[in-house]
């Protein structure tokens, strides 16, 4: 599985390691969330404030040339705009897919803004990363671990805390807590379907062509999955927290997928 599409410079390291006639199957969307308290006023920041207040390392705020430990206590120090509180985020371990994620598309969609940062990219981009991906260790994230209900109980008990998870628990969650609005987008089933909330993600699996027809089962099972008692809006993986593919989408991955259509 992977949650964004294959890059051209895998697809050619997989060619060297002798996969090629690579099958890519998109079967909807997954959105990330940093939510808070119903009984707390709500949040609205843009990426660029979220990777202020949780990166380890950010750009030397009076010069923006060197990169010096994260001095934000309260959000209201990154812009007075921001709430004047703690800044205290509960979230997942390095080992979830949802941290993963997080990091990523909110984490590092926020420091591109960042002119120092956009420049390291370009000469290291293994420092680059490190800078955008690293989160902060000194109280102002905490892991909570991949328990999601202990860190929507802990916002209950902490109108000041925020957490991070996936959009199909907050959508269970919507009687105790609400989701700050991110670059102005609320996440909904909409906005994370439609591309518009930044926080969301393309959910994909892959196939190699030359396994069909020769390890059992690859024919049935990609039929299964682009069925639409699977992966429709009303399918058994919508239950499990996938968002749709919009109707004409989900049509024509159903047809590439069942002529075994290859990345080009």
């Amino acid at each position: 599985n992977a949650s964004r599409a294959i890059k051209s410079s895998e697809k050619e390291e997989c060619a060297k390691n002798g996969v090629k006639d690579i099958v890519e199957v998109k079967i909807g969307f997954d959105g990330i969330v940093l939510a808070n308290s119903k009984a707390a006023k709500p949040l609205e920041l843009e990426l660029k404030q979220l990777y202020l207040a949780l990166a380890k390392n950010i750009p030397d705020p009076k010069s923006g040339d060197k990169l010096v430990p994260n001095p934000y206590k309260m959000w209201s120090d990154i812009d007075p705009s921001l709430p004047k509180q703690k800044i205290e985020v509960l979230g997942p371990p390095p080992t979830s897919g949802t941290r993963d994620a997080f990091v990523e598309l909110g984490m590092e969609g926020g420091c591109k803004g960042f002119p120092m940062l956009k420049e390291m990219k370009d000469k290291d981009e293994k420092a680059y990363k490190a800078a955008c991906h690293t989160v902060r260790e000194d109280g102002a994230f905490i892991e909570a671990g991949e328990n999601d209900n202990l860190i929507v109980q802990k916002l209950g008990a902490n109108k000041d805390a925020y957490g991070i998870f996936g959009y199909s628990f907050l959508e269970e969650n919507l009687a105790t807590v609400k989701p700050a609005i991110i670059n102005g987008s609320r996440p909904t089933y909409e906005s994370i379907a439609g591309g518009d909330y930044p926080l969301s993600r393309p959910l994909f699996f892959y196939v190699k062509k030359a396994h069909v027809g020769v390890i059992p089962g690859i024919p049935e099972f990609l039929a299964e999955f682009t069925s639409d008692k699977a992966f429709g809006p009303e399918g058994y993986l919508a239950d499990r927290g996938l968002i749709a593919l919009p109707d004409d989408q989900r049509k024509q991955v159903t047809e590439n997928t069942k002529k075994l259509a290859t990345l080009k």
